[in-house]
């Protein structure tokens, strides 16, 4: 029994170490033809789509090395089985294979990207915006336009307090009596035209209407203003009776008249003022006195010669205007719009028959005065001359001048004209 023993376990230790190296070395051969698989699926960048015949070769090779397995060991048998159907480990089929191997080449590539972007170790920001340098240009052109604008504003504002035509306005509104609307009309050019001292063509208002409304009045309350706001010699009043009496002397009366108003705007262009030229009794004027003064007119001249003023005051157009006020009385003359201008509409053609550098001039109509304004010119005389203003005179004295009456209103024929001779009556 002693050497029956032996002979019977000395083959058995053998099979057993067969029975357990022989999984093992199948395990590891399968593992490392698994790694080589993957080594060459990551070297030709993992493909996404294999071939037919490779699936059938890879199959066959799984059927082969699990026929070996139960060859060697079949109690392994169902230990392989079990873990060659858990594809956790490892598996050739492309359906189990395919959905993680684009899954992992996703992470991978977004994790490129996140580094390449956002490092991990900075701090996310967005791009910087890059400034425009026209948008710098731009602003500092409207800084530029404000400034020039508020300078200019500063600067009208300025020359309208150098003329004082606040003050201006109120006298012609104290003193000028029932020409309303002509004064307002006086004041909107001047203002207008003195806000600033350029210009592109001179400034002519011309006063129209029938003797003794107060044109020649509004000019001498111009002259007397302009001569206490700037030097006496930028302000010219020129009587044609009195300047230029004789036909005759029309040549000199000519050259006397163009030397004055050139040498007075010269001065005024260099102190920066602008010179006031009134004209009265234009209607005597000759042809060539006309022409020339139509001449300074013209807006193809040089600076100082668009610098000035000219107030042409005449009685041409005064029958027109008198047929008109009348035939309008029940419509307020001269305090409608639309009145004004179908008057003008009327006088515009008389005077540019008469010369026509009316054809550049502001034409303002002056209106019949009544009688309550001859009543206020009559009181303004006397106290002028010193005289107690006793209402039985001035009614008296009132009365004494001729009138055209209709709708119930009385318009003074010669308005205030022998206002002055009926006062030194008294």
């Amino acid at each position: 029994m002693d050497g029956s023993q032996p002979h019977t376990e000395t083959p058995t230790a053998p099979k057993r170490i067969s029975l357990l190296s022989s999984p093992m070395r199948a395990v590891v051969r399968l593992r490392r033809k698994v790694q080589f698989l993957k080594k060459s699926r990551l070297h030709l960048n993992l493909p996404r789509e294999q071939s037919p015949e490779l699936v059938q070769t890879r199959l066959l090779q799984r059927q082969i090395s699990l026929s070996r397995t139960n060859l060697y060991n079949p109690s392994m048998s169902l230990f392989n089985q079990a873990t060659f159907d858990n594809s956790q480990y490892f598996t050739f089929d492309t359906s189990v294979d395919q959905p993680m191997v684009n899954k992992y080449k996703r992470k991978k590539t977004r994790r490129k990207s996140r580094v390449v972007l956002y490092p991990e170790s900075s701090k996310k920001y967005l791009p910087t915006e890059q400034k425009s340098k026209a948008k710098r240009c731009l602003l500092l052109l409207i800084g530029i336009i404000c400034f020039q604008i508020l300078n200019a504003i500063e600067n009208l504002d300025d020359n309208l307090q150098k003329y004082d035509l606040d003050g201006l306005e109120k006298t012609l509104h104290r003193e000028v009596f029932g020409q309303k609307v002509a004064v307002d009309r006086i004041m909107e050019l001047l203002k207008d035209y003195l806000a600033t001292h350029i210009h592109n063509k001179p400034l002519v208002i011309s006063f129209n209407g029938p003797p003794g409304v107060g044109k020649s009045h509004v000019g001498w309350l111009l002259a007397k203003h302009f001569r206490s706001v700037m030097d006496n010699d930028f302000v010219l009043q020129y009587f044609v009776m009195h300047h230029c009496p004789n036909k005759e002397a029309t040549p000199a009366c000519q050259s006397d008249l163009s030397e004055k108003i050139s040498e007075m705007v010269t001065r005024a262009e260099i102190e920066e003022k602008i010179p006031l030229f009134i004209l009265d009794e234009v209607e005597l004027m000759s042809p060539v006195l006309l022409d020339t003064l139509s001449r300074f007119f013209q807006p193809n001249q040089t600076n100082e010669f668009l610098n000035a003023i000219y107030i042409l005051i005449s009685n041409v157009g005064g029958s027109e205007i008198t047929s008109f006020a009348l035939q309008n009385v029940s419509s307020d003359l001269l305090h409608q719009q639309r009145k004004i201008e179908e008057l003008l509409y009327i006088i515009q053609p008389i005077l540019t028959h008469f010369h026509p550098l009316w054809k550049s001039a502001d034409i303002i109509p002056f209106g019949l005065l009544e009688k309550s304004h001859v009543i206020n010119c009559i009181l303004e005389e006397m106290m002028r001359e010193g005289l107690y203003p006793d209402q039985s005179h001035i009614e008296n004295l009132a009365s004494q001048l001729s009138y055209y009456t209709t709708g119930g209103r009385e318009y003074a024929i010669t308005g205030c004209k022998q206002v002055g001779a009926k006062v030194n009556l008294l």
